[in-house]
Formats: structure tokens, sequence, C-alpha cells
């Protein structure tokens, strides 16, 4: 009987710990924004338009219509090595 609690208990906790981690936080996602062009190829986070079906499909480094999740405030002030910013609005597709 004392195995039978064991193993319940250890159940339990691990389940426990198991929600915990899987489910982000509200105050999580608050301080998150969506920044459009400022992705590398492939590492966009999900749907943005055309040609970006979800995350991981935009087609080229700092796709305009691609977004990734930054901290909350920092998007416009992220320069991209092309010498551009960051952008709370969608751009264009890729040509």
């Amino acid at each position: 009987m004392n195995k039978s609690l064991t193993a319940l208990a250890l159940a339990g906790s691990l389940a426990s710990a198991l929600a915990a981690v899987s489910v982000p936080s509200a105050a999580a996602a608050a301080d998150k924004e969506k920044c459009y062009g400022v992705a590398m190829k492939g590492q966009n986070d999900c749907a943005a338009g055309a040609g970006t079906t979800c995350a991981g499909t935009s087609k080229v480094d700092y796709q305009a219509n691609a977004w990734k999740y930054v901290p909350a405030g920092t998007c416009e002030t992220m320069m991209t090595p092309k010498g551009g910013h960051g952008s709370l609005k969608q751009g264009p597709a890729p040509m």
C-alpha cells in the first residue's frame, strides 16, 4: 500500500509540474508584442499573411509580413542590419 501512495503522490506532482510549464502566464503574454520585420528566415512566430502560414515559414531574413514576439515596447527601436526598424504593423509580402 505504501508503494501505491508514493506512486500516486509522484504522479500528482509530475502532473502539476507539467501543467505549470505548459500554460504561459497571462503576465508573460502581456509583456510581449508582435514585431514585424525582425525575424530571421524560418524563425518567425506564426501566421502573418501571404507566404507565412505559421511558425518558421518566413522565406527571407527580416520579412516585412512575418512577426516575432519581442518584449513589449522594444519593437520599433530594434534595428536590422539593413538599417530598418521593427514595426507593429504588417508590411508587404516579399516579391
